[in-house]
């Protein structure tokens, strides 16, 4: 045991003496394993907005055949029917207003509630800065998402106008909901005469049901209770709503995976190349080593170690810078008046690192194999 260390600390040596190879080497690893970490990233992100999970318990209403927040047109009267439905807990009218209904990087997403429903509805929202008093008080206050206060350098006390709305920042929240922490909540009455639908109208209901169990038949129910009224309704669970609303940004993101499979392919080219040049210049050193004692197999063995180092210390690199990246910037997908929030995570980091590690394995067996099979006296005869 003690000696594949000592090949561990030879190894380190080899890396350290040559700085600059070294250094190109992990640099372009890094690169490749920061392109890896974002693709996985925006996986990550996808998977958690729409697998549906034993705690998730939230219906959406919706309009029959709309795909855009601003076609979607439903009676807030339909509001005391739908929580008459055996398993309703509580529902929720929303109006959306999007500055784009298309697939987008910044997306400005307004929901109007009723000011007193938003913290029932939402037990877990946690106010960071400001005042939900002064939110329920003041009509044209909003409540900003975290992560849509960072991206607009908003904080409570400032004013901000997009999409035709002005409001007054009362507060920054955070939500274990994904949704809620890229949304500005705004009082429903005054985003409904603000975007010119009108009172008594609303794009969606959030609705609760007592367990996930029931989500399918009571979104059934629903249906069938509006299905011959003037505004027929599509009723889904909300992350299959997500799901089916978004499906152009979620393709998108699953040809990403084309470009992560590239990066793994890059890494793996470039370390082994690195080796196979560490081979060659390195020959008479081999000989060297083997004429003192080293067996072809610890030869091979400082190969496959020195693989590993250059691996994960550019795994690294650039897992580290990834996760850095996407925690400063809080980039967020939008389509469709929803939010894709990309969001780093620690198993994505140590799924890379891991990654990072097996591929320099992998680039160093042949290098290693070369080096393990060269005869020492053309070793040594070698320029």
């Amino acid at each position: 045991m003690s000696f594949i260390w000592q090949l561990a600390a030879l190894a380190w040596k080899q890396i350290t003496r040559h700085r600059i190879r070294s250094f190109l080497t992990i640099a372009g690893v890094g690169a490749g394993m920061f392109l890896y970490s974002a693709v996985e990233t925006m996986q990550d992100s996808l998977r958690v907005a729409t697998e549906v999970q034993a705690r998730d318990t939230t219906l959406v209403v919706y309009r029959e055949n709309r795909f855009c927040p601003a076609t979607s047109h439903i009676p807030e009267h339909y509001q005391p029917d739908i929580e008459r439905v055996s398993g309703v807990v509580e529902a929720i009218p929303i109006q959306i207003v999007v500055n784009n209904c298309g697939a987008s990087l910044d997306v400005i997403a307004f929901r109007g509630v009723p000011p007193e429903g938003l913290q029932r509805f939402n037990p877990d929202m946690e106010v960071l800065a400001g005042s939900f008093d002064e939110w329920k008080e003041r009509s044209d206050a909003a409540l900003l998402g975290e992560h849509f206060a960072k991206r607009r350098g908003l904080s409570p006390g400032d004013q901000f106008e997009a999409v035709g709305v002005r409001v007054y920042v009362a507060g920054i929240i955070r939500s274990e909901e994904a949704q809620d922490n890229n949304v500005a909540y705004v009082h429903l009455p005054f985003l409904q005469q603000a975007s010119r639908v009108g009172l008594g109208t609303v794009t969606q209901f959030n609705v609760k049901v007592e367990s996930a169990d029931q989500l399918e038949s009571v979104a059934a129910e629903i249906d069938e209770l509006f299905a011959s009224d003037a505004a027929p309704t599509d009723t889904r669970p909300e992350k299959a709503f997500f799901a089916q609303t978004a499906k152009d940004m979620i393709e998108m993101i699953h040809f990403t995976r084309w470009l992560g499979l590239g990066a793994v392919l890059a890494v793996l080219a470039l370390v082994a190349n690195s080796l196979l040049l560490v081979v060659k210049g390195g020959e008479k050193e081999n000989a060297i080593l083997q004429t003192i004692g080293f067996s072809r197999i610890s030869v091979g063995g400082l190969m496959l170690w020195e693989g590993a180092m250059l691996g994960a210390l550019g795994g690294a690199a650039g897992c580290l810078a990834a996760a850095v990246f996407f925690h400063w910037r809080k980039f967020t997908l939008g389509n469709e008046g929803l939010t894709l929030s990309l969001q780093p995570s620690l198993a994505v980091t140590l799924y890379g690192l891991g990654i990072a590690l097996v591929l320099g394995l992998l680039a160093s067996l042949w290098p290693a194999f070369v080096a393990s099979r060269k005869p020492i006296i053309e070793s040594l005869r070698a320029n």
